[in-house]
């Protein structure tokens, strides 16, 4: 794989009574066996097609012909959607400096935006700043009905309508959703964007939003960015290996990480932290967010996930976690950083009465940090799951993305949820369409 993982300073046996004992990781392996045979199954009789993503590749000249179409005279691609129609793809797209401090905004062109909150002042402002006549619009989402991206939708046209734009409508816009199965809820997004000339994508009607990053739905975003999107599938499928062939629990990656985190959820640890330590994985802990809230918080069942970036939430978040409540998982990622970045002049160290940084890099530092931090948590009773990548490209990335998909998967079964259903998350937006009709808010 494009990654390690270690778990030893997570273990009581190693750090102590705040680790997590011997007896709750056995009982936990047990567990995820269990789950690892129904995934296999579930694989086996073909209900879980996101198992295939990582080695199919017939798909992909649609996705990047649609990039094509997209950058195609563009000076801007913005992306139209919400949660898992868009997290995944901003995660992919960070490799390329998007959303990176100071970096993003001198990304080679096309530039590119998410719109994934809606705001009102942030989409009057931008559709204001927009060049609108080389713009393009990408609208995804699964069902076609989420109704915040029917909304951006409706208000781009809108724009276009007032610029003079309107009959060219179906050249600024690209869809990506389910098919429009006959018999079935209309799809609310085809309906709208369809008439007006809007060529679509078909979204996989057998993968959720929130794992969609690995389907067209991330892909797309990528291509767009020049991006190796095979290589990004083959990283995927590295972290498949084992499962298929049936080897045991404790040696696929994936699921010795799920016993850990059901290890912790038994022992009462009902907060896991994500610490990624590169600006290009702060949208990936986003996505990891979203993945394991929704999938995992059932029943009353799950932990609360985190999302922490370092070395800057060192500042921010160390001391709660060292000094507050024994009752939180920790996983550091750490990149191959060391010997990167501007050299420190040895006479302005000196200056600075920090002499030891002489011709050390800022990659020396921030990877220093990293293994300061993951020793600290250790040695402060703070059970913590090392992982670290070497090089953080496409391939790696993509091993990232599906390891920690199976992980949530396999800790959803072990804990006897269903990772794939969000029944809590459909109230809500039924109630909000219901209040805007009537006017109320």
């Amino acid at each position: 794989m494009g990654f390690t993982q270690s778990i030893d300073l997570a273990l009581a046996s190693k750090i102590g009574g705040d680790g997590l004992s011997d007896t709750a990781l056995d009982a936990a392996l047990v567990a995820v066996e269990r789950a690892l045979g129904r995934l296999r199954e579930e694989r086996r009789a073909g209900r879980l097609p996101l198992l295939a993503m990582p080695t199919a590749t017939d798909d992909l000249p649609a996705v990047t012909a649609a990039a094509e179409r997209l950058c195609k005279g563009a000076t801007d691609v913005i992306f139209l959607g919400t949660g898992g129609s868009s997290l995944g793809g901003q995660a992919l797209a960070q490799l390329r400096d998007y959303a990176v401090p100071a970096l993003g905004r001198f990304a080679e062109g096309p530039r590119v935006h998410f719109l994934d909150n809606l705001d009102p002042l942030t989409f009057e402002g931008l559709l204001q700043r927009l060049p609108l006549a080389t713009s393009r619009f990408a609208a995804i989402s699964k069902s076609g009905g989420t109704g915040e991206t029917l909304m951006q939708a409706i208000a781009v046209l809108g724009a276009l309508d007032r610029a003079g734009l309107r009959a060219m409508a179906g050249e600024f816009f690209l869809g990506l959703s389910e098919p429009q199965k006959e018999g079935a809820r209309r799809n609310a997004l085809r309906a709208l964007l369809e008439p007006e000339g809007a060529p679509f994508l078909d979204h996989h009607t057998g993968i959720g939003g929130r794992y969609s990053v690995l389907t067209n739905v991330g892909l797309l975003p990528a291509a767009v960015l020049g991006l190796d999107i095979a290589a990004i599938r083959r990283g995927a499928s590295q972290s498949l290996q084992g499962v298929p062939s049936g080897s045991p629990a404790r040696e696929i990656p994936a699921a010795v990480g799920a016993a850990l985190n059901v290890a912790a959820a038994l022992e009462g640890k009902a907060i896991s932290v994500f610490m990624g330590y590169a600006d290009r994985l702060e949208r990936f802990t986003r996505w990891w967010v979203q993945l394991w809230a929704e999938s995992l918080g059932k029943g009353g069942k799950g932990t609360q996930p985190v999302g922490a970036l370092g070395p800057v939430d060192q500042h921010s978040q160390q001391q709660l976690y060292l000094a507050g409540p024994k009752d939180k998982l920790f996983t550091v990622v750490t990149t191959g950083v060391a010997g990167k970045g501007p050299s420190m002049d040895a006479e302005l160290a000196a200056r600075a009465g920090e002499p030891g940084f002489a011709a050390k890099t800022i990659g020396d530092l921030v990877a220093a940090q990293g293994l300061a931090m993951i020793d600290t948590f250790a040695k402060n009773g703070c059970p913590v799951r090392h992982i670290h990548v070497p090089r953080l490209d496409e391939k790696s990335l993509g091993g990232l993305l599906m390891h920690f998909m199976l992980e949530t998967i396999l800790t959803g079964y072990a804990l006897g949820v269903d990772p794939f259903d969000q029944p809590a998350v459909e109230e809500a937006k039924i109630l909000a369409k219901k209040y805007l009709a009537e006017g109320r808010g």
